[in-house]
C-alpha cells in the first residue's frame, strides 16, 4: 500500500500563519499595519486554506489547493479573500475584527486516485484526516478534512462534495477525478466576549 499524504504540525509555523492571515485582513479592512512574524519557510511554495468564524458560525472560507506561490503570498490573498470574496456572505466589516476567529490550514501535496467505482473511492480515504477534491470537465470543489466533523458519512461526505461542485449527487465515481490530502491546522485563540 502506498503512503498516504501528510503534512507535519509545526506550532511555530503556525503561529506564524495565523499572524500573517490576522496582519493582511487587518491592514486590507483598516489600513492599520500589524507585525508579522518572519520565517524562511514564508519563501517557499505553499498551499493554504483560511477559515473565518464569527461567534462558532462559519464567516468565509477561500483557499488554495496546489502549492503555486510563496507561502507568504498565498496566505495573505486567501486571508483577504476569505474576509472579502467569499460569495455566500458580505464582506467582513472593520467592526467585526474583534470577534473574528481565524483558521489557517496548510495543504499536503495532492495525491491522485485511482478507482473503478464509487466503493474504490471511498475505501482510500480516512475519515477525519483527508481532505478530497473532485473534477469533472470544468467543475471542481474541495472539502478540507475539518469537513469530516460535520459530514461523518463517507457516501454523504461524497455526495456533499459532488453537489458542492455543481454536479449531481448521483453521478457515478467512475465519471470524476479525485484527489486527497492532509493539513496542518491551527486556530487563533477564542476571542474576548465571542461565543464558544
Amino acid at each position: 500500500m502506498e503512503p498516504k499524504p501528510s503534512i507535519e504540525v509545526d506550532e511555530r509555523l503556525g503561529q506564524v500563519l495565523l499572524a500573517h492571515a490576522r496582519a493582511a485582513i487587518t491592514e486590507h479592512l483598516t489600513g492599520r499595519r500589524l507585525p508579522r512574524p518572519e520565517d524562511p519557510r514564508l519563501d517557499e511554495p505553499g498551499a493554504t486554506f483560511v477559515t473565518l468564524t464569527e461567534e462558532g458560525e462559519l464567516r468565509g472560507c477561500i483557499g488554495s489547493v496546489r502549492a503555486q506561490r510563496p507561502l507568504r503570498q498565498d496566505i495573505a490573498e486567501n486571508a483577504i479573500a476569505a474576509a472579502t470574496r467569499d460569495p455566500r456572505f458580505p464582506p467582513v466589516t472593520p467592526d467585526e475584527l474583534p470577534l473574528i476567529r481565524i483558521e489557517v490550514s496548510l495543504l499536503s501535496p495532492l495525491e491522485f486516485l485511482e478507482f473503478r467505482d464509487e466503493e474504490e473511492l471511498l475505501a482510500q480515504l480516512r475519515p477525519g484526516i483527508d481532505g478530497l477534491m473532485v473534477f469533472s470537465g470544468c467543475n471542481a470543489a474541495t472539502f478540507l478534512p475539518q469537513v469530516w466533523e460535520e459530514i461523518p458519512d463517507p457516501h454523504h461526505f461524497l455526495a456533499a462534495l459532488k453537489l458542492k461542485a455543481g454536479l449531481d449527487p448521483r453521478r457515478p465515481a467512475r465519471n470524476l477525478m479525485a484527489a486527497r490530502y492532509t493539513v496542518a491546522k491551527w486556530k487563533e485563540p477564542l476571542p474576548t466576549g465571542a461565543v464558544r
